[in-house]
């Protein structure tokens, strides 16, 4: 109890009780605002219409009618698309084939090509889905007017040309909102650097202030320690989440008071992976290059900006180990998918685990080091390590 109101003291009167707070909000509230449109629509195109056709003309109108696409410019005669694409006046070119209409007439065929510029592929979001429902549409009334001019009633046409239709659905995250996968992500990222930056800190402090081993060897006081930085996180979290809510229209289905365990438990393992990560470290300033252990994997490999699933298999095991990885799949099933606690309790059980191991790693770490200091080499190096151990004598007077 000492040392947890020690600890409390402390983080009261440092830096991270503001910056935990601060740091978070600023970023739900810039990132929440800046991609609160949830999805890119009107992408630019250029159309080269070879045709000039009264048909060629309708179809340019369907195409800038669509949601997700802007013709911008239509040319007249033939050009290289590259050149088109190279000023970024568009993600993309349509071609439209000179007899366009005619070949429409015949009954033939035609090519509609599109060049769509790859550099920036969030750029092309939607183009290639909205080209082919045009296509779609185009093909079933072309074809219906004609088995309609040999006699066949509407119905009959549409079971032969069609006789499968696909209706679909996206789930939880319907309109692709960047503010559910991508802004959370560097939420949790700015809540996983500040948390194992200040709890890493914890172990070089203490030694430094000759307190790490006052009370024995035992890892349940850094275990204590690391509550304050735990709590702070979590309702840093929660707020964070509650203001990508108001101002970016994230998904958030769980009830607050059910998510807050699961975040406790997220937190306490994060904060004791940070004194495992800075245990060692000559002191505090060192502390902040460790986290970076933890920082580049999280960013990586549990699922902010790409699905765990494209990674190979080492990869995803690898994440495992992160607590990050399993808080992402938290958020995804109760905030997302409105799943309830029990279903999740892999996930809860796979943060006890690494608070486990980690507290067995830092009892592991301190052993070593209550030994080393108790050796007779080491006692005679003390002076070296903590100057506050040199004692004086005073003279004798005889």
């Amino acid at each position: 109890m000492k040392s947890l109101i020690e600890e409390w003291k402390y983080v009261a009167g440092s830096k991270f009780l503001l910056t935990i707070f601060i740091g978070p909000l600023i970023a739900a509230l810039f990132f929440g605002l800046m991609f609160s449109k949830n999805q890119i629509s009107k992408s630019p195109v250029i159309v080269i219409d070879e045709d000039h056709s009264a048909y060629s003309r309708q179809l340019i109108s369907k195409m800038n009618a669509s949601q997700y696409m802007k013709v911008t410019n239509v040319i007249a005669n033939r050009m290289d698309p590259e050149t088109l694409l190279a000023n970024e006046q568009a993600v993309a070119v349509i071609m439209l084939p000179n007899q366009l209409e005619l070949r429409k007439l015949q009954g033939k065929s035609s090519n509609i090509g599109i060049l769509m510029d790859n550099t920036m592929p969030s750029g092309l979001m939607g183009i290639r889905t909205a080209i082919q429902e045009i296509l779609t549409t185009e093909n079933m009334t072309l074809s219906m007017t004609r088995l309609g001019q040999s006699g066949m009633d509407a119905e009959t046409a549409k079971g032969h040309i069609s006789p499968l239709s696909l209706q679909q659905r996206m789930l939880f995250n319907p309109t692709t909102s960047y503010v559910d996968f991508m802004v959370l992500g560097f939420v949790n990222i700015i809540v996983l650097m500040m948390t194992t930056s200040a709890a890493g800190s914890i172990a070089p402090r203490l030694r430094k202030e000759r307190k790490l081993l006052a009370n024995g060897v035992s890892p349940v006081q850094l275990w204590v320690r690391s509550v304050p930085y735990s709590v702070l996180s979590t309702f840093s979290l929660i707020l964070s989440y509650g203001l990508l809510k108001q101002v970016g229209n994230m998904r958030f289905e769980a009830e607050t008071y059910l998510f807050i365990i699961p975040l406790l438990v997220y937190s306490f393992a994060l904060s004791l992976m940070g004194i495992l990560i800075g245990y060692t470290a000559k002191d505090t300033s060192k502390v902040g290059s460790r986290t970076s252990l933890v920082l580049y994997p999280s960013f990586l490999a549990t699922g902010i900006q790409l699905t765990p699933l494209a990674f190979p298999m080492f990869f995803q095991v690898t994440a495992w180990a992160l607590p990050m990885n399993w808080l992402n799949r938290l958020i995804r099933g109760m905030a997302f998918r409105h799943g309830s606690l029990t279903a999740y309790s892999l996930e809860i059980g796979a943060l006890l685990v690494i608070i486990g191991v980690a507290s067995l790693l830092i009892g592991l770490l301190m052993l070593r080091e209550a030994r080393k200091t108790n050796s007779p080499v080491e006692q005679r190096q003390i002076p070296a390590f903590y100057p506050s151990a040199i004692k004086t004598e005073e003279p004798t007077t005889c």
